[in-house]
């Protein structure tokens, strides 16, 4: 089996549900003039200083399956989002990372007096590792090493649903199970009914798969207090066997009627058990993205932590995931690496008299990616941490 490649970068929101509800999917932006190219082009070719590099970064590395790509570029960089930099890719070619293979010698050359990183195989040959912005044909069967560690993000790919208030209230609902049970789980047969006529149909090209939601709570700016967008519990999946349908029937005055039949589902998976009352949207088509960590081109204003997805801890861990109340529409990207800001407290300085309310710098307190992006809203990666992340806290462009 053989996929397609193409030199962009995949829009995660493309497979979320931002069509159906109202909520626009991001798309790639042009946010460069030529004269801020043509400035990246020329410190890209020319790598990294020396001082940039690692403090026990290797003179060569062979690369092993499991490896990452952010795991490898964090070897050799302090700031692991620079790789670009370090590899002499040019930033028309720095949203493709499917270049780095198990079995590849990476070497470190220092000899023009910055460091750039070249790639070879065990018996030699080194090379500048470099790809060509053009279409690219692969075998699934492809070794090449992943961005991040999959395991931490496909699960997240199949459950966040983001829906508006009117798409929350008119999205078809689940009334009752073929056998009176209260709880749905895999297997089961169930009847849903849909609130607008064309919803649930079965005609060609409708869909046939469906996620079932609950819950849709509102994620709010923690700025302003805006709600920009809906998170939904995803619960489980269901395929329609039998679409919603009207029948003529006798009314109860003896006269000509139409009467609603409810569709037929059958529960294919679930994470949840279900129940009346549980919601269905359209299963999106999945779309499996590359992941290129790089910093943003612009500065990135107000950014904060709007929730941690999945759990109600207060506070989110290394690998958590989390919600961020900007978008798109405000610059951000899939990839983009922001640096985590912990406020300094505010203490009360004993050591003068009368004592005095000191405000403690503030640090940084890790490091986040970017991997699903609305107009509004984002979803991130906790990449680095040193102590939790809290709803509020601040990212900010990496130093």
């Amino acid at each position: 089996m053989r996929t397609k490649h193409h030199n962009t970068t995949s829009i995660l929101a493309a497979a979320l549900l931002g069509a159906a509800f109202g909520l626009a999917p991001a798309t790639a932006q042009n946010i460069t003039t030529p004269a801020q190219k043509a400035t990246a082009q020329r410190v890209a070719q020319a790598g990294v200083a020396l001082d940039e590099l690692a403090a026990n970064a290797p003179e060569s590395y062979t690369v092993k399956g499991g490896d990452t790509l952010w795991a490898i570029s964090g070897l050799f960089l302090k700031q692991p989002w620079r790789w670009p930099e370090l590899w002499g890719m040019n930033i028309n070619e720095i949203r493709n990372p499917h270049l780095i293979y198990p079995g590849q010698v990476l070497t470190l050359d220092k000899s023009s007096g910055r460091a750039v990183l070249r790639a070879g195989t065990a018996s030699g040959g080194l090379q500048t590792v470099k790809v060509s912005p053009r279409t690219r044909y692969s075998s699934l069967a492809d070794a090449a090493i992943p961005t991040l560690a999959s395991n931490l993000i496909e699960p997240f790919l199949a459950e966040p649903i983001l829906v508006d208030e009117a798409a929350h209230s008119n999205a078809p609902r689940f009334i009752s199970s073929d056998n009176e049970r209260v709880l749905f789980a895999k297997g089961d047969r169930v009847y849903a009914r849909a609130a607008l006529p064309n919803d649930l149909a079965t005609e060609k090209d409708s869909p046939a798969n469906y996620r079932v939601y609950r819950n849709a709570v509102p994620l709010k700016d923690p700025t302003t207090g805006q709600i920009l967008a809906y998170e939904a519990q995803y619960l489980g999946s269901a395929e329609l066997v039998r679409g919603q349908s009207v029948r003529d029937v006798t009314g109860k005055d003896g006269k000509p009627a139409k009467e609603i039949v409810p569709a037929t589902f059958d529960i294919v998976g679930n994470k949840e058990e279900m129940r009346a009352g549980d919601r269905l949207v359209p299963e999106p088509k999945r779309d499996f993205p590359t992941y290129v960590p790089r910093a943003p081109s612009k500065v990135i204003d107000g950014v904060r932590v709007m929730s941690m997805y999945g759990n109600t801890v207060a506070r989110a861990g290394q690998n958590s995931i989390v919600s961020l109340n900007k978008g798109a529409a405000d610059g951000l990207e899939v990839g983009h690496v922001l640096a985590i800001i912990k406020d300094g407290r505010t203490i009360n300085d004993n050591t003068v008299t009368p004592r005095q309310e000191v405000k403690l710098p503030d640090e940084r307190n890790g490091l986040a990616m970017v991997f699903r992006t609305f107009d509004k809203v984002s979803y991130a990666l906790i990449l680095q941490i040193n102590d939790g992340v809290k709803v509020g806290d601040r990212l900010i462009n990496p130093r």
